[in-house]
């Protein structure tokens, strides 16, 4: 039976100033400040009521900004941990897992988290003005969107890098109304981006906004609503590995929410974010106390991130500095950056198979790996709650499981292509 949702009661604030104004539609900027700030959703309800799981990540639409629902979702599963919390020595642990793993109620196609935020921005997405959503992309978020879109028909370009295309797998094939077009081998997010942004300046493209899309951050937010209406308090830190660091940004706004809320404490969680060594430029501007993201030669950056495991963790340019941004989140809340180097999180992952019973993917093997690191080095304590984000994972298991196919590139694009080349191709492929 089809599922329906009211569309939900909200309006937009800036950060910066604490101004409201009304969504247009696709808002993705304050209207009032002209200086680099987050725009957040307000919600009418205050008290969250959750729905049966069979709404998939719909049942939080209480605090997602959409005015209907996408077929096909499904929400991050929170359970109390007894494998790995008893290797580690913890009383309190919780997995928030979002990917394949049927037996805890987890459905995720794609086996990511960045399910939730497609899922959210489709929902927010008017679809009757023929406009194609551009989205960039280091793999994950591509296979997601390119997922949803699909089973829901909205028309999307993905911009990713080629040597992260082999993210794009898929148990059912891709409908024409998602094209995929990448930035040459050698290449990486940050010139996928790039890309994505020469598109948005041609007649008939809208950006899907990334941090800037309230959606987006409101969709990942429903890990940490997952965990909390679990558990049934916040929990006193939060672990997730971070490429932009939306996800957490995410987590301390849900947060919020939760303490205006008032049925589940008036704590912050402490935003326990890693990287992965030698890519490390969140972690570097946090140790330096620095507002502003530290200088990164391209040609090095591009170097580390060939090096690291969780390629989609390499953004180079995240919100951090903004106002609202992952700075502000982490200075708010408290926590700490802390890093894993490859060796670290693949032993991290083969503990997480040994004793919970399922494959992570390599991000969520860094956020695994710095919590351990955590207990050993005594910055958690054994009884603390603490929630785990494992932001993907079960796709090995998927994968053995049904029959995959991948999605080809439309075309391939030099990293810096003149617009007018970007037109001529764009307009051929959605013509």
């Amino acid at each position: 039976m089809t599922k329906y949702i009211e569309p939900t009661s909200y309006v937009l604030e800036c950060v910066k100033s604490g101004k409201q104004f009304s969504d247009k539609g696709w808002s993705l900027d304050s209207e009032f400040d002209k200086n680099p700030t987050l725009i957040r959703a307000i919600y009418a309800k205050k008290q969250i009521e959750v729905k049966d799981p069979s709404y998939g990540v719909f049942r939080f639409a209480d605090w997602l900004p959409v005015h209907k629902m996408l077929q096909g979702s499904s929400a991050p599963v929170t359970y109390k941990s007894e494998g790995l919390a008893n290797y580690l020595g913890l009383s309190n642990l919780y997995i928030t897992f979002s990917g394949y793993w049927p037996e805890k109620g987890a459905n995720f196609r794609t086996c990511s988290f960045k399910e939730t935020e497609a899922f959210a921005v489709g929902g927010r997405l008017k679809s009757d003005n023929g406009a194609v959503l551009v989205v960039a992309s280091a793999g994950n978020t591509a296979r997601a969107f390119a997922r949803v879109c699909s089973d829901n028909n909205i028309p999307l370009l993905l911009c990713v890098p080629e040597d992260n295309i082999n993210a794009l797998w898929f148990d059912e094939p891709i409908k024409d109304n998602v094209k995929l077009v990448v930035t040459k081998a050698g290449s990486d997010y940050f010139d996928a981006i790039h890309l994505s942004n020469l598109a948005c300046q041609l007649k008939g493209f809208i950006a899907e906004g990334g941090a800037k899309n309230v959606a987006r951050r409101d969709g990942m937010g429903t890990t940490t609503l997952s965990a909390v209406t679990e558990i049934g308090q916040i929990p006193d830190y939060y672990f997730q590995a971070i490429g932009s660091g939306t996800g957490a940004i995410a987590a301390w706004e849900a947060n919020l929410r939760l303490i205006e809320d008032g049925r589940f404490g008036n704590k912050l969680m402490k935003l326990m974010v890693s990287q992965n060594a030698p890519f490390l430029p969140i972690h570097d501007a946090w140790k330096a106390n620095s507002r502003a993201m530290l200088p990164l030669d391209d040609d090095v950056a591009r170097k580390q991130v060939e090096e690291i495991d969780a390629k989609v963790l390499s953004n180079r340019k995240p919100p951090y500095p903004i106002f609202g941004g992952l700075f502000d989140a982490m200075s708010h809340a408290g926590g700490d950056v802390l890093s894993a180097t490859n060796a670290e999180s693949i032993q991290a992952a083969n503990i997480f198979a040994e004793t919970e019973g399922n494959d992570i993917h390599p991000a969520a093997s860094v956020a695994t790996a710095t919590l351990i690191q955590a207990v050993k080095q005594g910055l958690v304590k054994k009884d603390d709650c603490i929630m785990l984000n494992i932001t993907g994972g079960g796709e090995e298991r998927f994968k053995k499981e049904k029959e995959i196919l991948y999605l080809k590139p439309a075309h391939v694009f030099d990293i810096d292509p003149p617009l007018h080349v970007v037109q001529d191709v764009l307009n051929e492929l959605f013509k």
